[in-house]
């Protein structure tokens, strides 16, 4: 990673997925200073739009620590001019197996109660497929949904 970043070419886009943003404060830190714009997602995403937006996120996953965090990421971010990408839908599913129930949710309608957001719907994919497309240099941490399960792959 530190070979990539010290003359990147530009633009560069750091994708940062997995469960909690207290567990990457530090990567998320330090990326800001060397990237030009940040794809947020994973179980990271709901705690992000819980606090920023308001977001109903059901059952999905939530992290108290990193949520005390997520304001001065946002801060850092707009002072060093980095554009951070969250979801803006998701699929969801009554339980966090193969059985589970299956839909859709936006950030606007939140996820409903006996519900979990478990991997990026079809708009936020192709935000996302925008920003990749975009950017000269990519750093990638962490999954950006559930891969567990066969009906995810």
């Amino acid at each position: 990673c530190a070979k990539v970043l010290d003359k990147p070419a530009r633009p560069v886009l750091a994708i940062l997925g997995g469960a909690k943003v207290s567990d990457k404060i530090l990567l998320i830190d330090n990326l800001l200073d060397k990237v030009d714009k940040m794809i947020i997602g994973g179980g990271m995403a709901f705690t992000f739009q819980k606090v920023l937006k308001g977001m109903d996120i059901g059952g999905s996953l939530y992290d108290d620590a990193g949520a005390k965090i997520v304001p001065d990421i946002m801060k850092k971010a707009t002072e060093k001019g980095v554009e951070i990408v969250l979801p803006v839908d998701f699929i969801t599913s009554s339980k966090f197996g193969e059985d589970g129930e299956m839909g859709t949710a936006t950030v606007e309608g939140g996820i409903p109660e006996g519900f979990m957001g478990l991997d990026c719907g079809p708009e936020t994919i192709k935000l996302n497929a925008e920003a990749i497309k975009a950017s000269k240099t990519i750093i990638w941490n962490g999954p950006m949904g559930v891969f567990e399960m066969k009906s995810f792959e």
